[in-house]
C-alpha cells in the first residue's frame, strides 16, 4: 500500500511539473464556426439530460457515492487542467474521466465533465462557452464511453484488473482527441484532401504529446483505482460491482 501510494505522487509530481502553457482548454472559445458550435451543443444534450438523472439518483442514495463521486469530479478537474500546446487552438492533457465511468457509468461522467469544463471556461480561460458542445461531447461522452465499455469487456474476460483499468483510461484519453481530431477536421476541410487530409494532420500533431499522456493517465488511473479497492477491502469506503 505505501509503495504504490509513493509511486501514484511519484506520477502525479511528473504530471504537475508538465508544461502549462497552452491556448485553451480542447478547443478554444470562438474557435469552431456557428454551425458546428450548435450541432455539438445539440448532439451533446441527450447525454447531458440522462446523466443529470443519474447524478440525481447518486444525490438521493448515501454518503459513500457522494464522496466517491466527488473524488472522480475532483480527479477530472486536476489531470485535465494539466496541458500542454498542441494543435492551434487546442492543447493535449490527461481527461481524467476514466476513473468515474469505471465507477459510475460514463453518462454520469457526462454531467461531471461538463461541470468541470464550464468551470474551467468560465474562471480559468481554458476552453470556451461557444465550444463547450464539442469539448462536452469529445471529454465528457465519447471519453466516458470508451473507458467505460473496455472496462466492462475486458472484465468479463477475468483480465487482470489494473491491466484493465489502465486500458481503458488510456483508449478514453486517446479516443477523446480522435473526437477532437474530427471536429476540427468537419470544421477545418484541408483544400486539396478535403476532411481525410484534415483529420490525418490533426491526428498526426496530437499524437507527438497525447500518446504519452494517455499512457500516464492509464497508469495513475490504476493507482487511485487499486487503492481505492485497498481502502474498500479495508471498509474505509465502498465500491459496487467489484471483483
Amino acid at each position: 500500500m505505501k509503495n504504490k501510494k509513493v509511486i501514484f505522487l511519484s506520477i502525479l509530481l511528473i504530471l504537475l511539473l508538465t508544461p502549462n502553457i497552452g491556448q485553451a482548454m480542447h478547443i478554444m472559445e470562438g474557435f469552431l464556426p456557428v454551425k458546428w458550435a450548435i450541432i455539438w451543443a445539440v448532439v451533446s444534450l441527450p447525454f447531458i439530460i440522462v446523466g443529470f438523472k443519474k447524478v440525481s439518483q447518486i444525490f438521493k442514495g448515501d454518503t459513500n457515492k457522494k464522496v466517491l463521486l466527488g473524488l472522480a469530479g475532483g480527479f477530472v478537474f486536476v489531470l485535465s487542467a494539466m496541458k500542454i500546446p498542441s494543435v492551434t487552438g487546442s492543447c493535449s492533457h490527461p481527461t481524467g474521466v476514466g476513473l468515474g465511468a469505471i465507477l459510475f457509468g460514463p453518462t454520469t461522467m457526462t454531467v461531471v465533465g461538463l461541470i468541470v469544463l464550464l468551470f474551467q471556461a468560465l474562471l480559468l480561460a481554458h476552453g470556451g462557452l461557444t465550444t463547450l458542445g464539442a469539448n462536452t461531447f469529445s471529454m465528457a461522452i465519447v471519453g466516458p464511453l470508451v473507458s467505460y465499455g473496455i472496462f466492462k469487456l475486458l472484465k468479463k474476460r477475468d483480465t487482470n484488473t489494473t491491466f484493465t483499468v489502465f486500458l481503458a483510461a488510456f483508449l478514453g484519453d486517446l479516443m477523446t482527441y480522435v473526437i477532437t481530431a474530427i471536429q476540427l477536421a468537419l470544421a477545418f476541410p484541408d483544400a486539396t484532401t478535403g476532411f481525410v487530409g484534415s483529420m490525418g494532420k490533426f491526428l498526426s500533431v496530437f499524437a507527438v504529446t497525447q500518446i504519452p499522456l494517455a499512457i500516464v493517465e492509464g497508469i495513475v488511473t490504476a493507482i487511485v483505482y487499486n487503492l481505492l479497492i485497498e481502502y474498500h477491502k479495508e471498509g474505509v469506503i465502498r465500491i459496487e460491482n467489484i471483483k
